[in-house]
């Protein structure tokens, strides 16, 4: 998973707190920050390059200190993570690392990882970065590097003639969001067949903790 990245963007959720997504958050060569993230950001003495929102999350004290990097948008009809991509997307970017966008709030933390298909439906290479692991949108046939044992869960979004090999169990076109959780890697590698979208989680080795 050692991607390169046009941006991280840094979400309003927990902020990470294990090696691997702060690692990605140091190597960053641009910064893109939901507003409300930005105390959290400016507490570790990260200066984001940008701040993405509608500010109603931005104290008055640090309106100021980062006024000159400030993008506003006021409108309402998609949350701050979506006004940051779309920001981003329009400045030419296409590869983003999302970081903060689980946890404290677990309607908000649904919401967006679903918005991770969209996103991928837009052309763009998204991948999803927590404390445990990393969330990925694909389509059709994909295949990724691993460690044997390594755990994984897949999540269908329509997708069907499900297949793969490299895992502990084989694969069916599933009709519910549990039914493809807690799979296991038996080599250095697994790849996904299916035709349509679905999500991929695969969690860290434990030496990236």
């Amino acid at each position: 998973m050692k991607d390169k990245f046009d941006a991280v963007i840094v979400a309003d959720g927990d902020f990470p707190t294990t090696a691997y997504p702060l690692q990605i958050l140091a190597d960053a060569n641009f910064i893109a920050c939901c507003d409300g993230a930005i105390k959290q950001l400016e507490q570790c003495g990260i200066n984001p390059d940008i701040i993405v929102g509608d500010c109603d999350s931005i104290s008055l004290q640090l309106k100021e200190k980062f006024a000159d990097r400030i993008y506003h948008i006021e409108e309402q009809d998609d949350n701050d993570l979506t006004k940051t991509v779309r920001y981003l997307q329009q400045k030419g970017m296409k590869s983003f690392a999302i970081l903060g966008a689980t946890g404290k709030r677990e309607d908000h933390t649904l919401g967006n990882i679903s918005l991770l298909l969209e996103y991928m439906r837009s052309g763009l290479n998204v991948k999803m970065f927590t404390d445990y692991g990393c969330f990925i949108p694909c389509n059709g046939n994909t295949s990724f590097a691993c460690n044997p044992g390594q755990q994984i869960s897949i999540f269908s979004f329509g997708a069907t003639n499900f297949g793969s090999e490299g895992l502990v169990y084989p694969l069916f076109d599933f009709n519910a969001l549990w039914q493809g959780t807690l799979n296991e890697c038996t080599s250095t590698s697994f790849k996904i067949f299916a035709e349509g979208d679905y999500l991929i989680f695969i969690n860290y080795d434990n030496r990236l903790r």
